[in-house]
């Protein structure tokens, strides 16, 4: 028995990255996935590579700041599967790279909206059919620097932060309707989040070196810890940030 066999799982930021990670180690691990991010992204491609290999998947385009969008996404998920079981909001933006004094209100506005806003907005839309079915697993998708500090990214570090907070809080308001609730802190990954850095060899060296296992982390081992949690493996597991960081945290 595949250990998601049976499950109905809604992926933001899917089209690339960790989330398209997500979605094909989902689905071969037997969920049935909705790949979801903004249109025109690849997120079709996604859903056919999928398919091509044995899964079952659907897209639906969606920008998870916008709640009307966020709910239609949920539902859709409801309407082609017959059940919402899992969530991973993983959708997310880098922002400007600058001290906190020279951020402007719009660039601060834009990173808070989809890194912090957004991932509320899902759960927000995927607790009222969680609770409804009694039932469910969401993994949220924070960042090592929902726990430390990070020189020229106050926007992102204030947003992955709150995220972090924001599981903590709803796993203890809903852990007695079955739902449970989690977050997870990759280090650095190697998806195109992180391009302007590589394209600096020196800064990408000094990234790297943070790292003691020796290298920056690749998509699937992210999504593999994601699958656990979001698994009935991971049964009495609920309220926790668990680091994929390559021993980042541990210095």
């Amino acid at each position: 028995m595949k250990s998601l066999s049976g499950k109905v799982a809604v992926i933001t930021g899917a089209s690339r990255g960790i989330g398209q990670a997500c979605a094909e180690i989902f689905a071969s691990k037997g969920a049935k996935v909705v790949v979801s991010d903004l249109p025109d992204t690849g997120g079709e491609e996604v859903v056919e590579a999928i398919e091509r290999a044995g899964g079952s998947a659907r897209f639906v385009a969606c920008d998870v700041t916008d709640s009307e969008q966020v709910a239609a996404l949920m539902s859709a998920a409801v309407d082609a599967f017959g059940n919402l079981d899992i969530g991973v909001n993983n959708a997310g933006i880098g922002g400007a790279q600058k001290p906190t004094h020279d951020y402007t209100l719009e660039e601060w506005q834009q990173v808070l909206n989809v890194n912090l806003t957004g991932p509320f907005l899902c759960m927000k839309h995927q607790l009222r059919h969680m609770v409804r079915a009694r039932s469910g697993a969401i993994v949220n998708v924070a960042s090592i620097l929902g726990a430390v500090g990070f020189a020229m990214a106050p926007a992102y570090v204030a947003a992955k932060h709150g995220l972090v907070g924001l599981t903590k809080t709803a796993a203890l308001e809903y852990s007695h309707y079955g739902v449970r609730i989690n977050a997870i802190g990759p280090g650095f990954v190697d998806t195109p989040l992180i391009q302007k850095i590589k394209d600096d060899e020196s800064t990408y060296e000094a990234i790297v070196g943070a790292h003691p296992i020796g290298r920056i982390a690749r998509p699937e081992e992210v999504a593999r810890m994601a699958a656990f949690l979001a698994s009935d493996e991971a049964s009495f597991v609920t309220g926790g940030y668990y680091p994929v960081d390559g021993g980042y945290l541990a210095r």
